[in-house]
This record gives C-alpha cells, structure tokens and sequence, in this order.
C-alpha cells in the first residue's frame, strides 16, 4: 500500500521502510501560539482496525480534531513523523453539502478526473439513499445528509476513513441507525477508521481498541474483544464503561461507578 509521509522536522529521523501499520505516530508534536496541543504522540493502528479516539472537551477535544486534520494532510505545521495510507477520506460532524447540488453531484465533488453519475449510484446505495440520488442537498434530512457525507467519503476508496464526531448532531433515533450503518460498512470494506467522538457508548460499540486523549496524548486504551453485533447493556460493555469512566467523562451517569 502507499504511503504519504508527513515529513518530520528532523529529517535524521526519517527511516525509509515499509509501513507495518495502517497509522504510525511517532513522537508527535503540534502547538499553536507556543503551547502544545498535541505533546509527544504516539500511536499505531493496524490495517482494518476500526480505533475510536474519546477525551474531555476543550483542551482534548482540540487536539483530536487537530490529530485527525494531519492524519489527513491538511495540517503539516509539526514536529515528528506521520505515516498514513495514500488514500484516506475524512467525514467531518458537519456534511457540507452544497445545497443546490443534487445528492450523487455532491457525493462526486473535488473528486479527480471525470467520474460517472453511477459511481456516486453505486455508494449511495451503500448508504441506503439510492432512493434520493437525484433530490436536492437542501431536502435532505439530517440524518440522510450525514450518509451523503459518508458515501462522498467512501467513493475515494480509502484504505483510512477519518471520522470527526460525524453523528454528534444528530438525534438519537438516527443516530443509532447511522452508528449500525458505519458498522455495517466497515465490515464490507475493511478499510482502517480512526473515529473521533464524544460518546463513550458509541466508541465500545463499534471499535476494536478505544482511546482516551488527555494533555495532548494518549493517556489509557481499552481493547474491546467481543464479538459484533453489541448490546450496551452487555455486562462486560458495562464493566468496560466503568473503567473508562475514570479516564474521561463522557459516560452515562447510570453506568458510573456507584
């Protein structure tokens, strides 16, 4: 698989090999005004494995999203090195759609060279909206624009989808169809996620491993090995909430240690 490199500050420590992992991070450092965001990262993620990154608001919550913006190659500003497969795609927790657009338009947009209209069918029955392929971006449905968001993601083919709290807006009805859509997909493709998220329930539902971001580096992680499809009230789910509970407060009141 390619690779693109994020070239570290100190090209002494650059070392031309073959990329083991989907996702290698060595000794990432990101500050903005002085101040680090993201302090001496490290982090591997194996080919296909689905890793959801949780933490605090504020401090944590930027330097995720800032995490995921140079996994993505739209920051480059840094010290250290950073690995990424060559095709990655981000869906972000706004879809920014261009309203006027028909759907399969949007999910074609900025891509390269001269792509069919039945490219863009064909993922957006993925998603299950074949039945809005020609609707106007402006009709959609919350819910129907975070897929269109999707498909416009996985029509590149990534080998590492990024995902940057893509359901956090929405209601929770919808949001629980969306979470099994993405499971469902991933399962398909096979491809490297790298979610970001507020919701701990979401995280042990779909990840194999889940990391809690605090002081801009990973501060614990939690390998999941139970068998899909999962029930939040699973004892061990529960356990696993618990032992996250101490580590970042996105957990449900009624499944915090008592």
């Amino acid at each position: 698989m390619a690779t693109d490199l994020h070239w570290p500050m100190n090209p002494r420590t650059y070392r031309a090999v073959k990329a083991p992992h989907a996702v290698h991070v060595d000794g990432l450092i990101r500050s903005f005004d002085g101040r680090r965001v993201i302090d001496r990262l490290q982090l591997d993620i194996e080919h296909g494995e689905f890793v959801a990154l949780v933490g605090r608001a504020g401090r944590a919550g930027r330097a995720r999203s800032t995490l995921l913006r140079i996994l993505a190659g739209l920051d480059r500003d840094i010290e250290g090195t950073v690995l990424v497969p060559r095709r990655k795609a981000v869906a972000a927790r706004t879809p920014q759609l261009m309203p006027w657009k028909r759907v399969w338009r949007n999910v074609l947009l900025d891509l390269p060279g001269k792509p069919d209209r039945a490219l863009a069918e064909r993922v957006l029955d993925e998603v299950g909206l074949g039945h809005r392929t020609t609707a106007r971006s402006r009709t959609l449905s919350d819910g129907e624009a975070q897929r269109v968001s999707l498909a416009r993601a996985l029509v590149r083919e990534p080998d590492l989808l990024l995902l940057d709290d893509p359901f956090g807006a929405l209601d929770a009805p919808t949001r629980t169809a969306a979470r099994r859509l993405l499971g469902e997909v991933w399962q398909r493709r096979g491809c490297t996620v790298l979610l970001v998220t507020d919701d701990a329930e979401e995280a042990v539902l779909l990840a194999d491993r889940v990391l809690v971001m605090e002081g801009g580096s990973i501060a614990h992680e939690e390998r999941i090995g139970i068998d899909r499809p999962r029930d939040i009230t699973d004892p061990r789910l529960v356990r696993l909430l618990r032992r996250l509970a101490g580590n970042e407060s996105t957990v449900r009141e009624d499944l915090r240690p008592r």
